[in-house]
């Protein structure tokens, strides 16, 4: 049952089951069917959500108009009804002023492991620079190498955690491994004080701001190198041995495992399915075509996500800017990766 209540300048949804079997029964249900792969997954109790949209008295912003779009050349809505986020579509300032005042809190992930601490440094002094800035944020680099990890002067109430993790001798599976390891450290850390987590590639940089616009329950970032395709051309993993598989005619966007987030629930459940996913076809002999991006787009297929970034929020530095990127806001560094992988 939904009930929804506007008043002024506050917006609450409130998400109530009717009672804990049925709860139970629908949510372990709904699971079995999101995944169509784990045979047991175990039920997910979702007991309540509030959302409030309230911004201070007197807050001067341009007034919007129903008749009229910033952006006429772009989609900016799904057909799920999920805000597609390109630079005009949204006002910085009244985002900001909703979450500022709730003291939330941001984790955001990255993972250097071997050759790759090289880009620690660059991808933690940009994102002091532009992500989330005025806000509470961790960055929890996971690295075979601590001692690698570059001394960089965070502001007040920003601070980064190193975590170490084993090295491994093919990319591949670093790529795979990394739900595992975001599973387990909102499980053992992040629940109860992290509101938000953002899962992002080390290989990258950020030019512009990524903030408050970002926020939602899954949120999902489109590929640039996909997003003008028709989805048959889609990478997705294509054999129907593997948890992975998107069929032919299926799939909305093809999403960036270099680049997702929400809700820490949200992303919890994200990464624990993946994992069990891709163990489970690791016990099969199978790898997915792209590893977690491939059970990642799986995931997002049947979950669809509740705010869709454009591809400005992760771009390819060896591509020129297409018309439609009005701003560059993260993007993945030009590289040798015949330098940097254990294997290619």
């Amino acid at each position: 049952m939904v009930f929804v209540c506007l008043c002024y300048f506050r917006f609450v949804v409130a998400f109530k089951h009717e009672d804990k079997t049925s709860a139970d029964s629908s949510a372990a249900s709904d699971s079995t069917t999101a995944t169509n792969c784990v045979k047991e997954s175990p039920a997910i109790n979702i007991r309540s959500h509030e959302f409030s949209l309230v911004v201070p008295d007197h807050l001067k912003y341009n007034q919007p108009h129903l008749t009229e779009d910033s952006r006429t050349d772009v989609m900016t809505v799904t057909p799920w009804l999920a805000p597609v986020v390109w630079e005009g579509t949204f006002n910085q300032d009244v985002l900001d002023s909703i979450y500022k005042p709730k003291n939330i809190s941001i984790a955001a992930t990255v993972f250097a492991v071997g050759k790759y601490t090289m880009f620690l440094k660059n991808f933690l002094e940009t994102a002091e620079q532009h992500f989330f800035v005025g806000f509470r944020v961790h960055m929890h680099v996971f690295t075979d190498q601590p001692n690698e990890v570059p001394k960089v002067k965070m502001a007040a109430g920003r601070q980064v955690m190193v975590h170490k993790v084993p090295s491994l001798n093919r990319w591949q599976e670093i790529s795979a491994r990394r739900m595992k390891q975001i599973q387990d450290l909102i499980e053992e850390k992040l629940r109860g004080n992290t509101d938000y987590i953002f899962c992002l590639d080390v290989d990258s940089k950020f030019h512009g701001r990524w903030g408050t616009e970002s926020l939602g329950g899954l949120v999902a970032v489109v590929h640039p190198g996909y997003y003008r395709d028709d989805r048959s051309r889609f990478p997705y993993e294509r054999r129907p041995q593997s948890r992975a598989y998107v069929a032919p005619g299926e799939g909305d966007f093809y999403y960036c495992g270099g680049a997702y987030g929400g809700l820490l629930q949200e992303v919890h459940q994200l990464t624990k399915t993946c994992n069990l996913n891709f163990e489970a076809d690791a016990k099969d002999g199978i790898e997915a075509a792209w590893q977690e991006e491939s059970h990642l787009n799986r995931y997002m297929w049947i979950n669809k996500p509740s705010k869709v970034l454009s591809p400005e929020y992760l771009w390819q530095d060896f591509k020129p800017k297409n018309p439609e990127i009005h701003l560059l806001r993260f993007s993945g560094v030009i590289k040798n990766y015949a330098d940097i992988r254990p294997n290619v």
